[in-house]
Protein backbone atom coordinates (compact mmCIF):
# COMPACT_ATOMS: atom_id res chain seq x y z
CA UNK A 1 0.00 0.00 0.00
CA UNK A 2 1.39 3.37 -0.98
CA UNK A 3 0.81 6.76 0.57
CA UNK A 4 -2.16 7.23 -1.80
CA UNK A 5 -4.43 5.94 0.95
CA UNK A 6 -5.51 8.86 3.14
CA UNK A 7 -7.18 8.83 6.53
CA UNK A 8 -10.33 10.67 7.55
CA UNK A 9 -12.27 10.63 10.82
CA UNK A 10 -14.73 12.77 12.78
CA UNK A 11 -14.17 15.29 15.55
CA UNK A 12 -15.38 13.02 18.33
CA UNK A 13 -11.84 11.65 18.21
CA UNK A 14 -9.23 12.46 20.85
CA UNK A 15 -5.93 13.21 19.11
CA UNK A 16 -3.07 15.51 20.01
CA UNK A 17 -2.12 18.28 17.58
CA UNK A 18 1.20 16.49 17.05
CA UNK A 19 -0.54 13.23 16.06
CA UNK A 20 -2.81 14.99 13.58
CA UNK A 21 0.13 16.74 11.91
CA UNK A 22 2.49 13.76 11.94
CA UNK A 23 0.02 11.36 10.32
CA UNK A 24 -1.83 13.85 8.07
CA UNK A 25 -5.24 12.95 9.47
CA UNK A 26 -8.27 14.79 8.09
CA UNK A 27 -10.99 15.47 10.68
CA UNK A 28 -14.54 16.31 9.66
CA UNK A 29 -16.01 18.58 12.36
CA UNK A 30 -19.33 17.74 13.98
CA UNK A 31 -21.82 20.25 15.35
CA UNK A 32 -23.62 21.04 18.59
CA UNK A 33 -26.45 23.41 19.41
CA UNK A 34 -26.41 25.70 22.44
CA UNK A 35 -29.33 28.03 23.22
CA UNK A 36 -30.72 27.53 19.72
CA UNK A 37 -27.45 28.39 17.96
CA UNK A 38 -25.46 25.81 16.04
CA UNK A 39 -21.69 25.62 16.51
CA UNK A 40 -19.06 23.68 14.56
CA UNK A 41 -16.57 21.79 16.72
CA UNK A 42 -13.15 23.42 16.59
CA UNK A 43 -14.24 26.22 14.26
CA UNK A 44 -16.55 28.53 16.18
CA UNK A 45 -16.57 26.77 19.54
CA UNK A 46 -13.70 25.21 21.46
CA UNK A 47 -13.89 22.35 23.94
CA UNK A 48 -13.15 24.73 26.80
CA UNK A 49 -15.91 27.10 25.67
CA UNK A 50 -18.44 24.28 25.76
CA UNK A 51 -17.32 23.41 29.30
CA UNK A 52 -18.06 27.03 30.25
CA UNK A 53 -21.54 26.77 28.72
CA UNK A 54 -22.18 23.69 30.85
CA UNK A 55 -20.96 25.49 33.96
CA UNK A 56 -23.46 28.24 33.22
CA UNK A 57 -26.27 25.68 33.01
CA UNK A 58 -26.57 25.76 29.22
CA UNK A 59 -27.09 22.15 28.18
CA UNK A 60 -26.23 21.58 24.52
CA UNK A 61 -27.88 19.36 21.94
CA UNK A 62 -26.26 17.35 19.19
CA UNK A 63 -26.82 18.29 15.56
CA UNK A 64 -26.87 15.94 12.60
CA UNK A 65 -23.50 15.92 10.81
CA UNK A 66 -23.52 17.82 7.52
CA UNK A 67 -23.41 15.54 4.49
CA UNK A 68 -21.69 18.23 2.46
CA UNK A 69 -18.74 18.33 4.84
CA UNK A 70 -17.95 14.71 4.08
CA UNK A 71 -18.43 15.06 0.33
CA UNK A 72 -16.12 18.10 0.24
CA UNK A 73 -13.48 16.29 2.27
CA UNK A 74 -13.63 13.20 0.06
CA UNK A 75 -13.36 15.31 -3.08
CA UNK A 76 -10.38 17.24 -1.74
CA UNK A 77 -8.49 14.16 -0.55
CA UNK A 78 -9.15 12.28 -3.76
CA UNK A 79 -8.39 14.96 -6.32
CA UNK A 80 -4.85 13.60 -6.77
CA UNK A 81 -6.13 10.07 -7.29
CA UNK A 82 -5.83 8.98 -3.66
CA UNK A 83 -8.23 6.61 -1.94
CA UNK A 84 -9.77 7.42 1.44
CA UNK A 85 -10.24 5.27 4.53
CA UNK A 86 -12.87 6.88 6.78
CA UNK A 87 -12.93 5.55 10.34
CA UNK A 88 -16.05 6.81 12.10
CA UNK A 89 -17.38 6.97 15.65
CA UNK A 90 -19.77 4.26 16.86
CA UNK A 91 -23.25 4.23 15.35
CA UNK A 92 -24.55 3.72 18.90
CA UNK A 93 -23.71 7.36 19.64
CA UNK A 94 -24.38 9.18 16.39
CA UNK A 95 -25.59 8.99 12.81
CA UNK A 96 -22.14 10.09 11.63
CA UNK A 97 -21.17 6.65 10.29
CA UNK A 98 -24.30 6.42 8.12
CA UNK A 99 -23.79 9.99 6.89
CA UNK A 100 -20.19 9.21 5.96
CA UNK A 101 -21.32 6.10 4.06
CA UNK A 102 -24.00 7.97 2.14
CA UNK A 103 -21.55 10.77 1.30
CA UNK A 104 -19.16 8.16 -0.10
CA UNK A 105 -21.72 7.42 -2.83
CA UNK A 106 -21.73 11.09 -3.85
CA UNK A 107 -18.05 11.48 -4.76
CA UNK A 108 -15.74 10.18 -7.49
CA UNK A 109 -13.12 9.41 -4.83
CA UNK A 110 -12.87 5.76 -3.82
CA UNK A 111 -13.88 5.73 -0.15
CA UNK A 112 -14.00 2.89 2.36
CA UNK A 113 -16.00 3.71 5.48
CA UNK A 114 -15.71 1.60 8.64
CA UNK A 115 -17.61 1.76 11.90
CA UNK A 116 -15.04 1.85 14.68
CA UNK A 117 -17.67 0.91 17.29
CA UNK A 118 -15.69 3.35 19.41
CA UNK A 119 -15.08 7.05 19.98
CA UNK A 120 -12.74 9.56 21.62
CA UNK A 121 -9.34 8.02 22.45
CA UNK A 122 -10.69 4.58 21.55
CA UNK A 123 -11.30 5.86 18.04
CA UNK A 124 -7.82 7.36 18.08
CA UNK A 125 -6.25 3.99 18.90
CA UNK A 126 -7.66 2.67 15.61
CA UNK A 127 -6.86 5.74 13.53
CA UNK A 128 -3.27 5.88 14.77
CA UNK A 129 -2.81 2.15 14.11
CA UNK A 130 -4.14 2.66 10.58
CA UNK A 131 -1.81 5.63 10.04
CA UNK A 132 1.22 3.58 11.05
CA UNK A 133 0.07 0.70 8.86
CA UNK A 134 -0.19 3.02 5.86
CA UNK A 135 3.37 4.19 6.46
CA UNK A 136 4.45 0.54 6.70
CA UNK A 137 2.88 -0.20 3.32
CA UNK A 138 0.15 -2.57 4.53
CA UNK A 139 -2.89 -3.37 2.40
CA UNK A 140 -6.35 -1.93 3.07
CA UNK A 141 -7.55 -5.37 4.18
CA UNK A 142 -4.68 -5.66 6.67
CA UNK A 143 -5.39 -2.17 8.03
CA UNK A 144 -9.10 -2.90 8.54
CA UNK A 145 -8.27 -6.18 10.30
CA UNK A 146 -5.85 -4.30 12.56
CA UNK A 147 -8.56 -1.77 13.45
CA UNK A 148 -10.89 -4.63 14.35
CA UNK A 149 -8.20 -6.13 16.56
CA UNK A 150 -7.66 -2.78 18.29
CA UNK A 151 -11.40 -2.54 18.93
CA UNK A 152 -11.44 -5.95 20.62
CA UNK A 153 -8.69 -4.77 22.95
CA UNK A 154 -10.39 -1.48 23.82
CA UNK A 155 -12.83 -0.76 26.65
CA UNK A 156 -14.66 2.54 27.08
CA UNK A 157 -16.27 3.35 30.42
CA UNK A 158 -17.75 6.77 31.15
CA UNK A 159 -17.93 7.98 34.73
CA UNK A 160 -20.94 10.30 34.90
CA UNK A 161 -20.97 12.71 37.82
CA UNK A 162 -24.45 14.15 37.25
CA UNK A 163 -27.38 13.16 35.07
CA UNK A 164 -28.43 16.60 33.79
CA UNK A 165 -27.32 16.02 30.21
CA UNK A 166 -28.68 12.48 30.09
CA UNK A 167 -32.06 13.76 31.27
CA UNK A 168 -32.01 16.66 28.78
CA UNK A 169 -31.11 14.25 25.98
CA UNK A 170 -34.03 11.99 26.80
CA UNK A 171 -31.88 9.02 27.84
CA UNK A 172 -33.14 9.30 31.45
CA UNK A 173 -36.65 10.42 32.38
CA UNK A 174 -37.03 13.74 34.19
CA UNK A 175 -38.64 12.06 37.19
CA UNK A 176 -35.74 9.62 37.47
CA UNK A 177 -33.35 12.54 37.11
CA UNK A 178 -34.99 14.44 39.96
CA UNK A 179 -34.93 11.40 42.23
CA UNK A 180 -31.31 10.53 41.51
CA UNK A 181 -30.26 14.13 42.20
CA UNK A 182 -31.74 13.80 45.69
CA UNK A 183 -29.42 10.89 46.45
CA UNK A 184 -26.49 12.28 44.43
CA UNK A 185 -26.40 9.20 42.21
CA UNK A 186 -23.29 8.58 40.13
CA UNK A 187 -23.26 6.08 37.29
CA UNK A 188 -20.77 4.32 35.05
CA UNK A 189 -21.80 3.49 31.50
CA UNK A 190 -19.98 1.19 29.11
CA UNK A 191 -19.94 1.58 25.35
CA UNK A 192 -20.58 -1.80 23.76
CA UNK A 193 -20.87 -2.82 20.12
CA UNK A 194 -24.62 -2.23 19.92
CA UNK A 195 -25.56 -0.32 23.06
CA UNK A 196 -24.54 2.10 25.79
CA UNK A 197 -25.26 0.31 29.06
CA UNK A 198 -25.30 1.28 32.71
CA UNK A 199 -22.44 -0.75 34.17
CA UNK A 200 -22.53 0.39 37.80
CA UNK A 201 -24.05 3.02 40.07
CA UNK A 202 -23.45 4.51 43.51
CA UNK A 203 -23.93 7.57 45.68
CA UNK A 204 -20.49 9.18 45.62
CA UNK A 205 -17.29 9.51 43.65
CA UNK A 206 -15.96 6.55 45.63
CA UNK A 207 -17.75 4.48 43.00
CA UNK A 208 -15.35 5.82 40.38
CA UNK A 209 -12.26 5.14 42.48
CA UNK A 210 -13.46 1.60 43.20
CA UNK A 211 -14.02 1.07 39.49
CA UNK A 212 -10.50 2.29 38.71
CA UNK A 213 -9.11 -0.34 41.11
CA UNK A 214 -11.24 -2.99 39.41
CA UNK A 215 -9.83 -1.99 36.03
CA UNK A 216 -6.30 -2.41 37.38
CA UNK A 217 -7.10 -5.83 38.82
CA UNK A 218 -8.75 -6.96 35.60
CA UNK A 219 -5.60 -6.16 33.67
CA UNK A 220 -3.05 -7.86 35.91
CA UNK A 221 -2.64 -10.60 33.28
CA UNK A 222 -3.52 -8.44 30.31
CA UNK A 223 -1.45 -5.25 30.71
CA UNK A 224 -2.80 -1.88 29.61
CA UNK A 225 -0.82 -0.51 26.66
CA UNK A 226 -2.50 2.91 26.51
CA UNK A 227 -4.95 4.91 28.62
CA UNK A 228 -7.19 7.85 27.91
CA UNK A 229 -8.84 9.94 30.63
CA UNK A 230 -10.89 12.28 28.46
CA UNK A 231 -13.04 14.54 30.58
CA UNK A 232 -15.48 17.42 30.87
CA UNK A 233 -13.63 19.91 33.05
CA UNK A 234 -12.85 17.33 35.74
CA UNK A 235 -10.36 18.48 38.38
CA UNK A 236 -6.75 17.50 37.80
CA UNK A 237 -6.26 15.88 41.22
CA UNK A 238 -9.13 13.46 40.64
CA UNK A 239 -7.82 12.56 37.20
CA UNK A 240 -4.42 11.87 38.74
CA UNK A 241 -6.01 9.58 41.33
CA UNK A 242 -7.74 7.60 38.60
CA UNK A 243 -4.51 7.39 36.61
CA UNK A 244 -2.54 6.13 39.61
CA UNK A 245 -5.17 3.55 40.55
CA UNK A 246 -5.50 2.15 37.03
CA UNK A 247 -1.86 1.96 36.00
CA UNK A 248 0.78 -0.06 37.83
CA UNK A 249 3.37 1.82 39.87
CA UNK A 250 6.08 0.97 37.36
CA UNK A 251 4.12 2.16 34.32
CA UNK A 252 6.25 4.00 31.78
CA UNK A 253 3.36 6.18 30.55
CA UNK A 254 0.41 8.17 31.90
CA UNK A 255 -3.13 8.47 30.66
CA UNK A 256 -3.85 11.24 28.14
CA UNK A 257 -5.91 13.79 30.06
CA UNK A 258 -7.67 16.17 27.67
CA UNK A 259 -11.14 17.64 27.28
CA UNK A 260 -13.41 15.39 25.28
CA UNK A 261 -15.29 16.58 22.19
CA UNK A 262 -18.40 18.78 22.37
CA UNK A 263 -20.49 15.91 20.97
CA UNK A 264 -19.49 13.64 23.85
CA UNK A 265 -19.90 16.45 26.40
CA UNK A 266 -23.48 16.87 25.22
CA UNK A 267 -24.31 13.38 26.49
CA UNK A 268 -22.12 13.13 29.59
CA UNK A 269 -22.21 16.54 31.31
CA UNK A 270 -19.80 18.31 33.64
CA UNK A 271 -17.07 16.38 35.45
CA UNK A 272 -17.57 13.20 33.45
CA UNK A 273 -14.51 11.10 32.70
CA UNK A 274 -14.09 8.65 29.86
CA UNK A 275 -11.78 5.86 31.00
CA UNK A 276 -10.49 4.32 27.78
CA UNK A 277 -8.07 1.42 27.91
CA UNK A 278 -6.16 -0.44 25.23
CA UNK A 279 -5.09 -3.86 26.50
CA UNK A 280 -2.31 -6.10 25.26
CA UNK A 281 -4.71 -8.92 24.39
CA UNK A 282 -8.36 -9.17 23.42
CA UNK A 283 -10.74 -8.22 26.22
CA UNK A 284 -13.29 -10.77 27.49
CA UNK A 285 -16.62 -10.69 25.66
CA UNK A 286 -18.43 -9.13 28.64
CA UNK A 287 -16.14 -6.09 28.42
CA UNK A 288 -17.02 -5.44 24.77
Amino acid sequence: MTATLKLLTDSSIQLTAEEIEKYHITIVPLSVEVDGKSYVDGEDISRQELVEHLRQGNIPKTSQPAMGRFVEAYNELGKDGSEVLAIMMSDVLSGTYETAKTAATMTDTKVTVINSKSTDRGLAFQVLAAAKDIQAGKSLEEIIAHCQDIHKRTTIDVLIDNLDCLVAGGRVSRMAGMLTKLINLKIIVRLRDNSLDVYSKGRSRKLFLKHAKEIAERHLNNPIKALGLSNVGTDADFLQKLNDLILPADATFSGLRELTSPVIMTHTGLNAVGVITLASKEEPADNQ
